[in-house]
């Protein structure tokens, strides 16, 4: 039997991104509201009632709202909203985030889907937290940089409108008042106790982000080097098919200074898992100076949005994990 599923929100940049990824799907069947009736109630909890799942991609408080309009105990709801990423009543939607994690997500009919920034973070901290190299309480920072995409409507159009509106900022750091609602997921889902001081920026480029986690290592427990870093964080995600760990080789390759003109250090490239649900981690160290960079490279849109809700989807609906993707 086809499985019937309703993006509410399908006009936003997520919806919109998931919808293209359903289209040629023939184990679904996406079904849409009459554009006139989409802030109709009566309609809207027509189409959530009659839907085997729903993806919302709405703003907190519109996404609240229609949880409340599905009256059934059988439909399944990923939220792409930060409404319920923290709520304990809700799996979070990271498959790959602690073993065994995706029974919970396959049994559950309420599933918030990541941030895209979170995404990063925690795939980069929660393995070592758990294993014992970063501490619970250990002060964190995270650096990172996305696409305009990842402001929604309103920045797109500001980094992609005509003058006077548009903006000539190559590069907009925010956050400033160091209470983005990213935060609070970071912290719980990565098993911290306290939250980590995150630092986000914007850059002019459409999509793909970087997020960093800088350490030292000679202030965490026992000293790990930079192999051990890397190794645990391979060990954790082997076999996994969206989230890898680059290796020995790569990463030394690209701490290689090129030749040339007061030469110049290989950089990552935020944009090279575009249009993908892969996310690669990175382990840059210098264990002479005790130092290391932790880095996940993904798209905005991808694993960090409309990837990872079809990813929730399918292991929702009991399909193929990576169908679609």
């Amino acid at each position: 039997m086809t499985a019937k599923v309703f993006i509410d929100g399908e006009a936003g940049t997520t919806g919109l991104q998931i919808r293209q990824r359903l289209a040629m799907r023939r184990d679904l069947q996406v079904i849409s509201i009459d554009p006139d009736k989409r802030k109709d109630p009566a309609a809207r909890a027509e189409m959530l009632n009659s839907a085997d799942a729903v993806v919302l991609c709405l703003p907190d408080d519109a996404a609240r709202e229609a949880v409340g309009l599905v009256t059934n105990n059988s439909t399944r709801i990923i939220d792409a909203s930060t409404a319920h990423r923290v709520d304990p009543h809700w799996v979070y939607g990271f498959p790959e985030m602690v073993d065994g994690h995706r029974v919970s997500i396959e049994r559950s009919t309420r599933i918030s889907n990541p941030g895209c920034y979170p995404t990063g973070f925690i795939g980069l901290v929660a393995p070592l937290v758990a294993g014992g190299l970063i501490p619970k309480d250990f002060p964190l920072t995270v650096n990172a940089v996305s696409g305009y995409s990842g402001g929604g409507k309103g920045l797109i159009e500001e980094f992609q409108g005509q003058p006077p509106e548009d903006t000539n900022d190559a590069f907009r750091t925010y956050g400033l008042s160091l209470a983005h609602k990213h935060v609070p997921e970071m912290t719980k889902h990565a098993g911290l106790a306290h939250a980590p001081v995150f630092a986000p920026a914007v850059g002019r480029y459409a999509q793909g982000m970087i997020v960093e986690v800088p350490l030292q290592l000679w202030a965490l427990p026992g000293t790990p080097s930079p192999k051990q870093l890397r190794e645990a964080l391979a060990d954790f995600y082997q076999g996994e098919k969206f989230v890898s760990v680059a290796g020995e080789a790569e990463t030394s390759s690209l701490q290689r200074t090129r030749a040339g003109a007061g030469g110049y250090v290989e950089a990552l490239d935020p944009e090279a898992l575009n249009n993908t649900n892969k996310m690669k981690l990175y382990v840059f160290g210098n264990e002479a100076a005790g130092q290391v960079r932790l880095m996940a490279v993904l798209d905005n849109l991808g694993k960090g949005a409309s990837g990872a809700a079809v990813q929730n989807l399918n292991l929702a609906l009991g399909l193929d994990e990576g169908a679609g993707l």
